[in-house]
């Protein structure tokens, strides 16, 4: 059987057995964030499957689909696991920009800590078109990737220790608020995967289980397809174009290979 690090080089294009540095982190979250896409179609079509290690590596890297932030940084945190490196599984309330507050679903963000010489950083695979690309440090300095700036901020709030900020390339002037999470508390138990899981299945205020949503990122900027639309951005520029059904399937399959 193979190891997860085979595999998910296979599936992002990276030599097999190369060796991957803190350095390196950078080229691995940015092909991993143009091939494997944040998806939920399994919540759509009612075929999750119980949040497991070897069920992540079989739908990511055997199946080739994606998934939500709760698969996606799981199987990136294992990943990183088998690469020797230090790392928590922590989670986080997401800011609702439309209502101007946090999301009524909790703590139901998925994301990774990783301390490395000292320092700890915040590395996310898992936040839609929203990906830093690059550890973000928690002392408060600004990461700048290909897609825009990011940082951390010290907070002490109901919904955690520190807050990501970003200013997305091409779309944001100002910083906007991504995600609060707890430092303090890391996921001990796939047990609270799978609740996370639950919550964002069956929540009535649950934005992936009403329509299918599919994001990856691209060298130029990002895509995303729904069952109604598609949309482009690349250099700065957006399109966005109407879709039926037989659309959707035909896109789905030629820009996420699903």
């Amino acid at each position: 059987m193979k190891k997860l690090h085979s595999l998910f080089h296979k599936r992002i294009g990276m030599p097999e057995n190369e060796k991957i540095t803190f350095e390196k982190l950078a080229d691995v979250l940015e092909k991993t964030a143009q091939t494997i896409p944040f998806e939920n179609l399994t919540i759509i079509e009612n075929k999750t499957r119980t949040i497991t290690k070897e069920n992540l590596k079989n739908k990511m890297l055997e199946r080739n689909e994606g998934g939500l932030c709760y698969e996606l940084n799981p199987l990136f945190y294992f990943y990183l696991i088998e690469n020797g490196f230090n790392v928590d599984l922590v989670t986080g309330v997401v800011y609702n920009h439309a209502a101007q507050d946090y999301t009524k679903l909790g703590r139901t963000h998925v994301t990774i800590l990783i301390n490395h010489q000292d320092q700890t950083y915040l590395i996310d695979a898992g936040f839609g078109s929203n990906l830093p690309l690059k550890p973000v440090p928690l002392s408060g300095e600004t990461t700048v990737s290909n897609n825009g700036e990011f940082r951390i901020k010290k907070v002490n709030n109901e919904h955690g220790d520190y807050v990501l900020e970003m200013k997305l390339k091409h779309k944001d002037t100002d910083w906007k608020i991504g995600y609060a999470f707890d430092s303090k508390k890391p996921i001990k138990d796939a047990a609270n995967l799978n609740e996370i899981q639950t919550i964002i299945k069956e929540h009535q205020d649950s934005s992936f289980n009403k329509h299918p949503l599919m994001t990856r990122l691209t060298k130029s900027g990002n895509i995303t397809l729904t069952n109604s639309t598609f949309t482009q951005w690349a250099d700065g520029i957006v399109s966005k174009e109407t879709i039926d059904d037989v659309k959707f399937k035909e896109l789905a399959k030629h820009h996420f290979w699903v």
